[in-house]
């Protein structure tokens, strides 16, 4: 068992200690939001992640997981630090590293000898020299303390298994027994340990969102042009995730990519790539066509009002940025939403947990607790979050408060044939007029949309 501290109670750093705590560390995490500490001390975790109050509250009970606000001590008390501090993006897309620097300068002096010092949050590359310096700066002893890369894959929706039953455990690390170090934290953990310099170890995390931003924009690409010539995109990227060389996770259409990660990992690797004079082009376009189909969603919403978006009553279907989370950062619903209102729609919103009337981003939109309510004199409904939940609700009912017909599913979410049955004129993303009732995929597929 190791002594363990992690600096930030966000939600990588908060799924981090439970999750090294369930592996059996002794972790303290440490924050400067007293009001957060004394929440999760109580084993009330602010935060909608499957399975990761179980394994909090399994924590605590034992007395291998313990929150604090003496941030300071915290570290100087343990043989790792793992930091798991906010880096957003600035102005010109470059990760902002203060609070991780700000850190740095808290615990520095009391670091023990021996002491390694992990970057778990998502920086570029440089950062774990850049931590060693802020480290050194702040009064830290020189040799006797390491930095190592060890980036975050999780997902939201599925964070805690994503931790304990990873694809891949990457490090990156200067020397070999520092690494292994880090290695024996995950012994319980059955995935590969790959070692790496902690330049690759940072840039891979980078090359992997990109990635994943790149491929979603593809099949939105794909299911747009699905649209125009009569193919239906939930056929096509069947056949496409299939193919071995391809796979079926993160093929889901929709209203583009979003979230806390994607946008602002794209947005700093394009930074790094100008501050190196390499011209993304690939990556650029990406931004720039996961901006153009959200357009294309509230195109979509506009024709099914009769051509113009000013008076018209539109209901919306989820908030968050995906099923699976409460995370209302960076999410797709609430663009298309600012939209919708600056255009003169009416806009009354549902979703089954961040149904908020005081939900950041959402000025001037009537947030209710029912999703019928938000129906009631609507002329299109629109699905911008696909929660179960809205697949299996009484669409003769919805039919029935609603002012007009106009159903426009962003996340392929419903069950079309069925809608247009009823009555509604249902339109999804990347299917034709009269698709067949083709199953939508299960629930993980779906929430790789991201």
């Amino acid at each position: 068992m190791s002594s363990i501290a992690v600096i930030g109670a966000g939600y990588v750093g908060a799924t981090t200690a439970a999750c090294l705590a369930w592996l059996g560390h002794d972790v303290v995490c440490a924050d400067v939001d007293a009001d957060k500490v004394r929440r999760l001390a109580a084993g009330d975790i602010p935060i909608l992640e499957d399975h990761l109050e179980a394994v909090a509250v399994a924590g605590l009970a034992a007395g291998r997981l313990r929150f604090t606000t003496a941030v300071a001590a915290t570290a100087a008390a343990a043989e790792f630090v793992f930091l798991c501090l906010p880096t957003p993006s600035g102005e010109s897309g470059e990760a902002d590293l203060s609070a991780v620097v700000a850190a740095c300068g808290q615990i520095a002096p009391g670091l023990s000898d021996g002491t390694i010092v992990v970057n778990k949050s998502t920086m570029p590359v440089g950062s774990a020299r850049r931590v060693e310096k802020a480290l050194l700066a702040a009064g830290a002893a020189s040799g006797r303390f390491s930095v190592v890369s060890n980036p975050e894959f999780l997902c939201e929706g599925s964070a805690v298994r994503g931790f304990l039953e990873p694809d891949r455990i990457v490090l990156g690390a200067d020397d070999p027994e520092t690494a292994g170090r880090v290695a024996a934290l995950y012994r319980d953990v059955d995935a590969p340990v790959i070692v790496m310099t902690p330049e690759s170890a940072e840039m891979t995390k980078y090359a992997a969102n990109a990635y994943l931003a790149t491929r979603l924009t593809f099949v939105n690409s794909i299911a747009n042009l699905c649209e125009l010539v009569g193919a239906d995109v939930v056929e096509v990227t069947c056949g496409m995730g299939l193919d071995g060389r391809i796979g079926p996770r993160f093929l889901q259409p929709g209203p583009g990519y979003g979230g806390s990660c994607l946008p602002k990992d794209t947005a700093a690797l394009l930074h790094a790539a100008r501050s190196a004079g390499f011209d993304f082009e690939l990556l650029r376009s990406v931004v720039v066509a996961n901006s153009r189909q959200r357009e294309r969603i509230v195109e979509k919403i506009e024709a099914q009002a009769g051509g113009s978006l000013a008076g018209a009553a539109v209901a919306v279907w989820g908030l968050t940025f995906k099923a699976g989370t409460d995370d209302l950062r960076g999410s797709p619903a609430l663009d298309i939403i600012e939209v919708l209102v600056v255009a003169g729609a009416a806009v009354r919103a549902y979703d089954p947990v961040a149904g908020d009337a005081a939900t950041p981003g959402l000025a001037g939109v009537d947030v209710v607790d029912d999703p019928y309510l938000a129906c009631k004199g609507a002329d299109v409904l629109v699905v911008l979050t696909e929660w179960d939940e809205f697949r299996t609700l009484d669409f003769d009912r919805v039919r029935g408060l609603m002012a007009g017909a106009g159903v426009v599913d962003a996340r392929n979410a419903l069950p079309g044939p069925w809608l247009r049955r009823l009555g509604f004129t249902y339109e999804g993303v990347g299917r034709p007029a009269g698709f067949d009732s083709l199953e939508v995929g299960n629930d993980e597929e779906r929430q790789e949309t991201v």
